[in-house]
């Protein structure tokens, strides 16, 4: 599974901007997609997961209420819109995969990892 990130950006404060996440593999439909995120000096950390229909959808404390994920299986697409972005939503954004059946909320969950998008959000 190859997973290829776009979207990031420099942004102000309380703007929105949607990453997306392109997974070449033929049965994107079995597979969890998460979105995780690594500031500076910091972990990598959970921020959104799907499950294959989109039925169920686990986010992060940090980001529930502006950040929304959705994927598009006849695209082999998975999206995070992200609204009323803050500084502290500064940092790299990793797109996930693992073909399993809930969604992962753990890094160690996923064995298929994009190569990241920067998104810098200035206050």
């Amino acid at each position: 599974v190859q997973l290829q990130a776009c979207g990031g950006g420099f942004v102000q404060a309380g703007a929105s901007l949607r990453l997306s996440c392109t997974a070449s593999v033929r049965t994107f439909s079995t597979y969890v997609m998460g979105w995780f995120r690594q500031a500076p000096g910091k972990e990598r950390e959970f921020v959104a997961a799907i499950n294959w229909s989109g039925s169920t959808i686990y986010y992060a404390d940090s980001v529930k209420g502006r950040f929304t994920i959705s994927r598009d299986n006849a695209k082999n697409m998975v999206y995070l819109q992200m609204n009323s972005l803050k500084s502290e939503d500064t940092a790299v954004y990793y797109c996930a995969a693992q073909q399993t059946i809930l969604p992962l909320t753990s890094v160690g969950g996923y064995n298929h990892w994009g190569q990241g998008t920067q998104l810098t959000v200035s206050s």
